[in-house]
């Protein structure tokens, strides 16, 4: 086959979550653990880092790697989900996988896995340690998808584990309490391993360390008040608490004997962009009106863009905003400033909300504009109606911002 014949039979064979939603979830191990067997268990003996977290793991797991690079390791970077290309998941020294290694995996392992009915990100799972292993990574950094006990990514052994924060997400699978999500996030704790813990309190807090301790797993809570030591490309307070939890993470890896300094972490803060492909992170897409890109997405993601608009100067406000239609949206659109002109839309994905009815349910939390046939056509109207002084936000889904970066 083709790649681009590939490419397809793995979106018509394999259901994708961020496509189809729940239908696509399997809660448990069992067809990883079928990959891993089918694939000669590419997970055992990958020194790797584990990252979890309910917002912030994308950011702290492209730092980490981008720090590891600038160490003159040769890294592994899988994260999800991708914004414009598939390979976008699959890393190496910022790197994607090559169209030929995509075809050559699924050649050669594609009679095998058809039987077990993989999910588009268990099939991912495998083919990410699969090709680290093929190219002899020194390291791999290696993001959940969602969740972590169940998560197709737990069949690995870190070298030192991270949960970045706990939020509300995904509550239909991981629990509605955030105990119960914190408990999911908790199972990536393997014994004797290291965690460095971001973001917990009170309840939250206790929840990682009853799970560490009967583990003999040392655990880290960083401290956020902490002076950050070095720069970062990544703007904004949420980007510097990834940052510490980042070198917590760092650290860790250094008392392990990997050979970090301090220079290593200077410059990869600052080349974390340049040097791992990140995208889609309070990304500026042009100046003039200024056009900014945020993958935010939950009332977590969304409170922290919240602030950053609040720091940004500009004259008016316009909103190109799309959303999933299987989210409860009340507490994410109580978060969305109501000065703004909005511009609905739906991405081109099945789990698509239909624009107009994000349009209803964003009125009654008093957020007001017109509906587009596409994210295309919102983001050129809201560009359109953008003085040079105005400021045009993307943002609501990772899928809205695949549409225009």
């Amino acid at each position: 086959m083709t790649y681009a014949e590939t490419l397809a039979y793995l979106y018509a064979r394999l259901p994708m979550f961020q496509r189809i939603g729940k239908a696509a979830y399997k809660a448990d191990l069992t067809n990883t653990h079928a990959l891993m067997e089918l694939t000669g268990h590419p997970e055992r003996g990958l020194r790797c880092v584990h990252v979890a977290g309910t917002n912030g793991k994308g950011s702290t797991s492209h730092l980490i790697a981008s720090v590891l690079q600038e160490a003159g390791y040769k890294v592994g970077l899988h994260t999800s989900p991708h914004l414009k290309d598939f390979r976008e998941r699959f890393r190496i020294n910022g790197e994607m996988i090559s169209e030929a290694e995509v075809v050559r995996f699924v050649e050669r392992y594609r009679a095998g896995f058809e039987p077990i009915e993989a999910s588009f990100f268990e099939w991912g799972v495998a083919l990410a340690l699969w090709w680290f292993r093929e190219q002899q990574v020194d390291i791999a950094v290696i993001e959940t998808g969602m969740g972590g006990r169940l998560d197709s990514t737990n069949v690995i052994t870190p070298e030192v584990s991270v949960i970045t924060n706990i939020g509300w997400d995904h509550m239909d699978f991981l629990g509605t309490t955030l105990e119960a999500i914190a408990t999911e996030k908790a199972g990536i704790i393997k014994a004797g391993v290291p965690v460095v813990v971001g973001e917990a309190d009170g309840a939250v807090a206790e929840v990682f360390l009853n799970r560490a301790d009967p583990l003999n797993a040392p655990i880290t809570l960083v401290d956020q008040q902490g002076p950050l030591p070095h720069r970062s490309a990544l703007h904004g307070e949420h980007q510097e608490r990834n940052a510490r939890t980042a070198l917590a993470a760092l650290e860790h890896l250094r008392q392990k004997g990997w050979r970090i300094e301090e220079a290593h972490i200077v410059d990869g803060f600052l080349r974390v962009v340049r040097n791992t492909g990140l995208k889609g992170r309070w990304q500026v897409l042009s100046d003039l009106p200024l056009t900014i890109a945020d993958v935010a997405h939950n009332v977590d993601g969304l409170r922290v863009v919240k602030r950053m608009l609040e720091c940004q100067p500009y004259e008016q406000l316009h909103i190109v905003l799309g959303m999933v239609n299987d989210k409860d949206l009340s507490l994410v659109l109580a978060e969305l400033p109501k000065q703004a002109t909005y511009y609905f839309c739906k991405a081109d994905i099945p789990r698509g909300l239909d624009a107009l009815e994000l349009q209803k349910r964003a009125a009654a939390y008093g957020l007001h504009g017109s509906t587009y046939p596409s994210v295309g056509a919102a983001f050129e109207a809201a560009r359109r109606a953008a003085a040079i002084n105005d400021l045009v936000l993307v943002t609501g889904s990772v899928f809205v911002v695949a549409e225009v970066v």
